[in-house]
């Protein structure tokens, strides 16, 4: 099932031990991953300090954008469920600074209210 999902989009967790190997160049003092997402090839990684968005571009993926936002920075943010004609859900982040949001699209069948939920823990407390 977890293949049939990264084909059609779906967000799944991420195991945080095979994940700590590949981010610990990027990671801060005292961070630590929290909880993760992968979208095909894209992830939502949430530490105990920040979002990091991971975009893996090209044919084979070695060209990766790391896209961080301190949770503080978040003023406000949207998750819009998928609907009966509208098969994505999409989230949006109001950053700091920024006029627009922030707009990921994600596909039918991704835990958006998992997802909700993990932002709001952190950008709440």
């Amino acid at each position: 099932m977890g293949f049939l999902n990264a084909l059609m989009g779906n967000a799944s967790e991420v195991d945080l031990a095979e994940l700590t190997a590949e981010l610990s160049p990027i990671m801060g003092d005292n961070e630590e991953l929290q909880l993760a997402y992968k979208v095909v090839r894209d992830m939502f990684v949430f530490t105990n300090k920040r979002l990091i968005l991971i975009d893996k571009q090209g044919m084979t993926g070695k060209k990766v954008s790391y896209h961080s936002i301190p949770y503080k920075a978040i003023v406000h943010f949207e998750v819009e469920t998928a609907g009966t004609f509208d098969m994505d859900a999409e989230l949006k982040l109001w950053i700091s600074g920024q006029h627009q949001p922030l707009i990921k699209e994600l596909k039918r069948g991704t835990d958006v209210v998992g997802i909700q939920k993990t932002i709001a823990r952190f950008t709440l407390g």
